[in-house]
C-alpha cells in the first residue's frame, strides 16, 4: 500500500498566475491550459467558474503559454484567451487522471494498486501578496491504473481511451493516437476522493538551502516524516512525483477525507 503525490493546476509557467488561496482557507482549483485546441473538453478559461471568488479562470491572467515545456514561444492572449481549453486533469469530478510526465510520473503512478491513493498538489497564492507554497489540494482512492501507449496494439489502445472518456488525455487522443505519442498512465479514483473544500495542507517551506546561494522550494520536514516520503527529493521546484510509504487508511487518517475534513487538524497550512 502506497501512496503518490503529484503536482498538478495552473501555474507562473503556463497561466502566468497561481490560483488564489484565501483567508477564509477556501481556495481556487484552475487546471492547465491545454496544450492543443483539439480536445473535447468543453470546459475553458472562460467558463471556469472560481469557486470561491469572483469571476472565471481567464480573470487571473491576460495571455497564456498553452507549451511552456517547448519554451513558451507560443502565447493566447486577448479575444483567443477565454475560449482556450482547459487540460482538466485530475478530474475531481468523475475522479480520473492522467499522466505522461516522465520524471518519476509514469512509473510511480503505474505502480500504484487498488485501494492505495493519488493525492494532488498545486501552488496558491494569498491574494494579500505573502508568499506562495504548494498545497495538498485533494486526493482520490485508487481504483484501477491502466497504461496506454504507442506500442499498444491499436484495436485495445483504442479500447482503453474510449473506456475513459472523462479523462483528459483521452479527450485529446485522435483516432486512438496519443498527443506526442508518449506512455500515458490512467488513474480511475473511487470515493473516499475529491477536491477539498478549504484548508488546504501546506508541503513546502522557501528558504537558502546550505550552500546555496538563492532560496528554493522544499519539502517541510515534517511532511516528509509524518507522510514517510521515500522518493521524489526534497527539492519542490518543478513539481515532482513523491511516493509515500504510509497506506491509504493512514494518509486519510492524517489528512481527513474531502468534505468533512477538520479545520483544526494540526497538518494544514
Amino acid at each position: 500500500m502506497t501512496v503518490v503525490l503529484a503536482g498538478v493546476g495552473a501555474d507562473s509557467t503556463n497561466v502566468g498566475a497561481l490560483a488564489p488561496l484565501y483567508d477564509d482557507g477556501r481556495f481556487e482549483y484552475v487546471p492547465i491550459p491545454e496544450k492543443t485546441r483539439a480536445t473535447s473538453e468543453t470546459e475553458t478559461l472562460g467558463s471556469w467558474e472560481l469557486r470561491a471568488g469572483d469571476g472565471v479562470a481567464a480573470d487571473l491572467t491576460t495571455r497564456i503559454s498553452p507549451q511552456p515545456v517547448r519554451g513558451g514561444t507560443e502565447t493566447v492572449a486577448g479575444d483567443d484567451l477565454e475560449s482556450w481549453p482547459l487540460h482538466r486533469d485530475p478530474n475531481f469530478e468523475t475522479l480520473t487522471y492522467g499522466e505522461h510526465r516522465t520524471s518519476g510520473y509514469v512509473s510511480r503512478l503505474r505502480a500504484l494498486e487498488h485501494g492505495d491513493i493519488v493525492g494532488f498538489y498545486a501552488g496558491l497564492r494569498r491574494p494579500n501578496g505573502d508568499r506562495a507554497h504548494r498545497y495538498l489540494i485533494g486526493y482520490f482512492t485508487v481504483d484501477d491504473v491502466a497504461v496506454v501507449g504507442p506500442d499498444t496494439p491499436p484495436a485495445e489502445r483504442e479500447a482503453i481511451l474510449e473506456s475513459h472518456p472523462e479523462n483528459a488525455h483521452a479527450k485529446r487522443a485522435r483516432d486512438g493516437d496519443l498527443y506526442l505519442e508518449k506512455p500515458v498512465v490512467i488513474v480511475d479514483g473511487r470515493e473516499p476522493g475529491g477536491l477539498f473544500e478549504r484548508d488546504p495542507i501546506r508541503l513546502s517551506d522557501y528558504y537558502v538551502k546550505d550552500g546555496n546561494e538563492r532560496a528554493q522550494y522544499y519539502l517541510r520536514d515534517e511532511i516528509e516524516s509524518a507522510w514517510d516520503v521515500r522518493a521524489g527529493g526534497a527539492n519542490m521546484m518543478y513539481k515532482p512525483a513523491y511516493r509515500c510509504g504510509l497506506s491509504g487508511a493512514a494518509f486519510r487518517e492524517l489528512v481527513g477525507r474531502p468534505g468533512s475534513r477538520s479545520v483544526d487538524r494540526p497538518e494544514r497550512a
